[in-house]
């Protein structure tokens, strides 16, 4: 793919509420990141994230293997849409769903996830959400934080972009870990989609060198 505009064209995948789309997109209007929001693909018919999206101005999509008869063809399905709207980053804004083959070949190197611990610890299958959280206290660690890393076909493995810590409280249980966790998703990502953006983040040699 061509390296990332100057303005990109931003596109969502998302399964629930899609808080880090909406921050994404209150950045972007409130003219911190220079970027377009174009369009969101939730897997949930009913989820916060289509609802917010149809509100704010998003396209929105509802695209699963049920919907579309099969994964490949939901795959096929997705890679349409993305092009349709000249998607230059694709996010994941809390997508539950494994991407398939197409997608991940077709915008290679330009998908984004964040994860709520600094990976490579607490990742992998099933690692997500307050299972994460439940992880981290169950360990006793004092620190955990917030990971945006490029996608691969492999849960939670491609190359890291950012990462910033989040303190552990000795009192604190998944529901306060949780809400600290989120509120600093919130700052990174925009953040880091704005040095991506200004090219203090070169995401080609990112990829390059995993």
């Amino acid at each position: 793919m061509p390296l990332v505009s100057f303005c990109p064209n931003v596109s969502f995948l998302a399964s629930h509420n899609g808080s880090n789309m909406r921050a994404i997109v209150a950045a972007i209007r409130n003219g911190i990141l220079n970027a377009v929001p174009r369009a969101l693909i939730s897997n949930n018919a009913g989820s916060g994230a289509i609802a917010w999206a149809q509100n704010n101005g998003l396209s929105t999509y509802h695209v699963s293997a049920t919907s579309k008869g099969s994964e490949m063809a939901a795959d096929t399905a997705i890679v349409s849409i993305l092009r349709r709207y000249n998607t230059d980053i694709v996010v994941l804004a809390g997508y539950m769903r494994k991407l398939g083959p197409e997608t991940l070949q077709a915008f290679s190197g330009r998908i984004l996830n964040i994860h709520p611990a600094l990976l490579p610890k607490y990742g992998g299958k099933g690692m997500y959400g307050r299972f994460v959280h439940q992880s981290v206290l169950k360990s006793g660690d004092t620190q955990t934080g917030v990971t945006i890393h490029l996608v691969d076909d492999e849960y939670d493995h491609g190359p890291v972009v950012a990462q910033a810590p989040v303190g552990i409280y000795p009192d604190d249980v998944v529901e306060t870990l949780t809400a600290r966790v989120q509120a600093k998703e919130q700052e990174l990502f925009p953040e880091t989609l704005r040095r991506i953006v200004s090219g203090e983040i070169d995401l080609d040699k990112i990829a390059a060198a995993r």
